[in-house]
């Protein structure tokens, strides 16, 4: 046998054994789904065919959600429905001054009562746990790195931002009962919490991956060891930061939800109250008044990450987004090549042309170029 037919004979045989092992990977991976979610976990087709109709029942509520609680407008004019979301813009609108009573008392006394006032509760909770969090992260996501402090002294950090994270934010609001109870303080208390172990994680990962140069550069000028962390160190991730932070307050709103859920405070608690009660219409505002929220505190953070990092401030924003919804080129996938321009009279493509290079930047019949199209030496 040649040994060609030694290596198609090898390659052959190492593909079967892939297929093998794909094929063994998978009913493992479908063994232990049947056992874990059928025998040990005992989910029951029977009983959950039984609640399909109050499911399908509660699903129904979204195409007539009761806004009656959105302010404090529509509460005291029994205004139910759409007509309270919509009813509350149009008012606030075309009474400007009534509107700001009524605003400044949905988010001030009656904050409590009201969608409104309770989605800021939401978002504020979020954004103080974040906040509250972050110089924490900072220091320890700054000393868990071996590039600041040597190995095995980090790991101290390290290990304390590992046991945080092992505890979840809805398992440290308990921890804090003792001390602040069940209250949007104890909220905010377990986001900032969980924010050190997540954030600082972040912060150690960014720092391990910077360049060497600028931290050389400031050591050879005589830098000492805080000019080095804060100059040739800090200044390459600083942006870095930022954007991981605001990403952590898209995350923190929502574990503001989740909190509120148990009894904290916010959005949570008022679906949790409309829950028990099987209020579906309400609770389905409720819930439709999260996706606002958490879409609006995402789409901000996203835009200002965008923003700093370099190249990704032009991206498109939310109206060139949805206009593109109505666009079927783009449903269809069918875009025109960035490099061609439409055709010209004959029937030629026209190749795209940069304005700067059209100005004189290099092109055929430019200044730089001799009458032969070569360019000068």
């Amino acid at each position: 046998m040649s040994q060609v037919d030694e290596k198609l004979s090898e390659l052959s045989r190492r593909r079967r054994i892939h297929q093998g092992l794909k094929l063994l990977l998978g009913v493992v991976v479908v063994l232990v789904f049947w056992l874990g979610f059928f025998e040990y976990l005992h989910f029951d087709f029977e009983a959950m065919t039984k609640q399909l109709p109050t499911w399908l029942e509660f699903l129904g509520a979204f195409t007539n959600p009761n806004f009656v609680d959105f302010s404090t407008w529509s509460i005291e004019n029994g205004v139910t429905g759409w007509s309270g979301l919509v009813g509350t813009i149009g008012y606030a609108i075309t009474h400007p001054e009534a509107g700001y009573d009524m605003l400044s008392a949905t988010f001030g006394g009656q904050r409590q009562s009201t969608l409104l006032g309770l989605a800021g509760t939401t978002v504020i909770i979020g954004l103080c746990g974040t906040i509250l969090g972050f110089p924490f992260a900072l220091i320890f996501g700054i000393l868990g790195s071996e590039r600041v402090v040597p190995f095995p002294f980090n790991f101290i950090f390290r290990g304390t931002m590992s046991l945080i994270r092992s505890v979840p934010a809805l398992v440290w609001i308990f921890i804090y009962v003792p001390l602040v109870g069940i209250n949007p303080v104890g909220a905010v208390l377990a986001i900032g919490t969980d924010t050190i172990g997540i954030l600082g994680r972040l912060f150690t990962d960014e720092l391990e991956e910077i360049d060497d140069g600028p931290i050389e550069a400031i050591r050879s000028t005589g830098g000492n060891r805080t000019q080095i962390v804060s100059f040739g160190m800090l200044s390459q991730v600083s942006t870095a930061f930022i954007a991981w932070t605001l990403y952590s307050l898209e995350i923190n709103v929502r574990v503001a939800v989740s909190l509120g859920i148990v009894g904290a405070g916010g959005l949570g608690r008022y679906i949790a109250i409309k829950r028990s009660l099987f209020d579906f219409g309400v609770m389905a505002a409720g819930i439709m008044m999260i996706v606002i929220v958490v879409l609006t505190v995402e789409l901000t953070s996203t835009r200002i990450r965008a923003w700093l990092r370099p190249g990704q401030h032009e991206s498109p924003g939310l109206l060139d987004l949805l206009r593109g919804l109505g666009d079927p080129g783009k449903w269809l996938g069918m875009r025109p090549s960035p490099d061609v321009g439409p055709a010209d009279g004959d029937g030629d493509e026209k190749t795209a042309v940069d304005p700067d290079e059209s100005a004189g930047g290099g092109l055929v019949g430019s200044d730089s170029d001799d009458a032969d199209g070569e360019p000068r030496s």
